[in-house]
């Protein structure tokens, strides 16, 4: 999937989220004029109260990401990997880990009648840390490990040294814009794992865990509070800061030739993922002393 194309998927997404958002408008403003008039209501009624309306936010804000991972994906190329597999690669880890989440919890808490709260936990535990963990792995396997040894390989044949010599900072034309890129990168990916596990977790839970979709929806919206995002959203830009900053230096400090690019880019790999769940338990024991949590 081109740039291109998932900028138009991301456009056709808003679109119809805002075209169902119109059309739940004009049938609420049917149902109050029959109210007025006396008219039947139930099966209008029924309609309106389906949760499944909840989605039209979700799909707008989902096509703003893919419209967002777009341009980025065309623009930022400071990102190389950073392209549509990228994204297709955290939507199925995510799909899966909600699928996952959904059948480990659904025994033992039927075991006391409250199978309904998997929403609950699966909406807390993916907006609050597993969305935005997943997002950043992946970008730390493909985006971080691919600038560490672009830098490092401009550093073994002396292009950097040539950017000093023209009197350029390499910071400002190597560093700051693949670390800006990672940042919105993350936050971009971290959305669409969160929206991807939750979705993945509803559909199984409808068709194997005889959930009712109106059911999964109320627990997920009654638990999951927009605090709990944003701490997550807060999260994956901090994590695209580190991975960014740490391939870069990794890779300004390349030495010994193909070997030293080979070991700047394991060395990326290991610090970002230890630097990502350090800063992860960080924030975690800020939000918890904030009772942010």
């Amino acid at each position: 999937m081109t740039p291109l194309l998932l900028f138009l998927l991301g456009c056709l997404t808003v679109f119809l989220g805002t075209l169902q958002a119109a059309f739940s408008a004009l049938m609420r403003l049917s149902l109050r004029l029959m109210v007025e008039r006396g008219g039947k209501t139930d099966r209008l009624g029924r309609y309106l109260s389906d949760p499944l309306k909840l989605f039209v936010p979700v799909r707008i804000l989902l096509g703003l990401c893919f419209v967002l991972a777009g341009i980025l994906i065309a623009r930022l190329s400071d990102v190389e990997s950073a392209r549509s597999i990228l994204v297709f690669i955290v939507s199925l880890v995510s799909g899966c880990v909600g699928l996952i989440l959904a059948f480990q919890l659904a025994p033992p808490l039927d075991q006391f009648g409250q199978k309904d709260l998997v929403a609950n936990i699966i909406g807390i535990a993916v907006l609050r840390e597993l969305g935005p963990l997943i997002g950043a792995v992946v970008l730390t396997g493909f985006a971080g490990a691919s600038i560490a040894a672009e830098i490092g390989t401009m550093v073994v044949s002396e292009e950097v040294e040539a950017l000093e010599a023209h009197a350029l900072n390499p910071v400002r034309f190597l560093v700051v814009p693949r670390v800006v890129a990672a940042l919105f990168s993350m936050t971009a990916l971290a959305v669409i794992a969160d929206v991807v596990a939750v979705a993945a977790a509803l559909f199984i839970s409808m068709a194997v865990l005889d959930i009712p979709s109106s059911t999964f929806m109320n627990n997920l919206l009654q638990q999951a509070k927009p605090v709990d995002f944003w701490t997550g959203i807060g999260k994956a830009a901090v994590f695209g800061l580190l991975i960014g900053t740490i391939a870069c230096t990794n890779g300004l400090n390349v030495t010994g030739g193909a070997a030293g690019v080979g070991n700047a880019t394991t060395r990326t790999v290991v610090q970002s993922v230890v630097a990502i769940v350090i800063a992860d338990l960080l924030f975690t024991a800020i939000f918890f002393a904030l009772k942010l949590v």
